[in-house]
This record gives C-alpha cells, sequence and structure tokens, in this order.
C-alpha cells in the first residue's frame, strides 16, 4: 500500500496487478512479484514467516532441511504462539502448529539465503522436540520404543542425533509439554 499511496483506489490497482500477472497473491495482504518482474523467487521459508506470525520454521521441514530425516518434505511445517492454522496457496502449502511460550521461543536460529533474505528456523535439537511433542500418541516410556521410534518412524540418521547438544536440550525440558516423553528420548540419545 505504501508504494501505491498516490492512486486514489490502490486495492483497484492491486486487483489488476494481479489480473496482469505482475503480483501473485500469497494471501490478503502479501504478494510476491510476478513472473514477468520477479528477479529471484523469496525462499519458501521466508515466506512462511510472512504468512503468519509469530512462528519458525520447524518439525518436518526443519528435520529434513539439516538432513536428519531422509524424506522430502512438500508441505513447509512451522510452529507459532497462536492457534494451529494451515494455508495452501499458489506458492505452496503452510502449516503451523502451536506451542506454548516460553517453550516456544528456545532454540531458533536465523539463517541467511542470500544477502537480503534471511528466515527463521528451530536448531536440530528443537525441531526434534517439537515433532515429538506435536505427534499425537507419541509417549516414550522406554528406550527401546524410543529407539524404535527414532529408527522406524521418523527414520532419523541416529549418527547426525550423536553430535546434538544434550545440555542444551536438557534446559529446555522444564517448560517443555511432555516432559517425561523428552526424559526418555534424551536418556536414549547419550546411550546412542
Amino acid at each position: 500500500m505504501r508504494l501505491l499511496k498516490d492512486y486514489r483506489q490502490p486495492n483497484d490497482k492491486i486487483k489488476n496487478l494481479v489480473k496482469d500477472g505482475l503480483l501473485l497473491p500469497v494471501r490478503r495482504g502479501l504478494y510476491l512479484p510476478g513472473k514477468e518482474i520477479r528477479r529471484q523467487q523469496p525462499d519458501p521459508f521466508l515466506i512462511a514467516h510472512h504468512i503468519f506470525g509469530p512462528s519458525h520454521v520447524s518439525l518436518d521441514s526443519a528435520l529434513s532441511y539439516y538432513s536428519l530425516i531422509p524424506e522430502t518434505v512438500y508441505a513447509i511445517t512451522s510452529v507459532t504462539t497462536k492457534m494451529s492454522r494451515k494455508f495452501s496457496t499458489k506458492v505452496g502449502s503452510f502449516t503451523y502448529t502451536r506451542l506454548p511460550l516460553p517453550y516456544y521461543s528456545f532454540g531458533i536460529k536465523s539463517m541467511e539465503i542470500t544477502p537480503n533474505q534471511r528466515f527463521l528456523i528451530a536448531s536440530p535439537e528443537k525441531a526434534l522436540f517439537d515433532k515429538i511433542i506435536t505427534t499425537p500418541g507419541v509417549e516414550l516410556r522406554s528406550m527401546k520404543t524410543t529407539r524404535m521410534y527414532l529408527e522406524d518412524d521418523l527414520r532419523i540418521d541416529l549418527d547426525m542425533v550423536k553430535t546434538m547438544n544434550f545440555t542444551m536440550m536438557e534446559e529446555w525440558i522444564a517448560n517443555a509439554p511432555k516432559k517425561s516423553t523428552l526424559r526418555m528420548l534424551l536418556e536414549t540419545l547419550k546411550q546412542l
């Protein structure tokens, strides 16, 4: 709107720009340059941050980004302090899962894609915790079931998990949901 302040009806101008393909609507009030004028497509992780906030990329998207899981993730998964939401847009699908404060704010990293693009993402440790916390029915009660969950369900790279910061993870548990499950996870990871 700031760029269209000289127009008497800026919303009509936006509609015309969308119709002409010069703007691509993502959601109300958020547009990307269309193919005609696009120099560089914003990274989907950056777009996710702007669609709904506060939020940061986590869960399957972050686990895949760090190569902890072998699967390619097509929907961008993020966590938020607001109610869980899903958005299907012309640039992709975006899901947001609610996590409580202060736990939500732990383990967030700012990553640079290009000199002009940065996005927020959970650290590998936080992404793993978030995945376990937000997956319904996951209650880890023994090292055997925890290892089976990591290997069979998540198909996680156990060699990479060994390099995680266990001290930091331990500090987060006091403010996290599913405390006993996370303690069992941490105990199992330390034994790998």
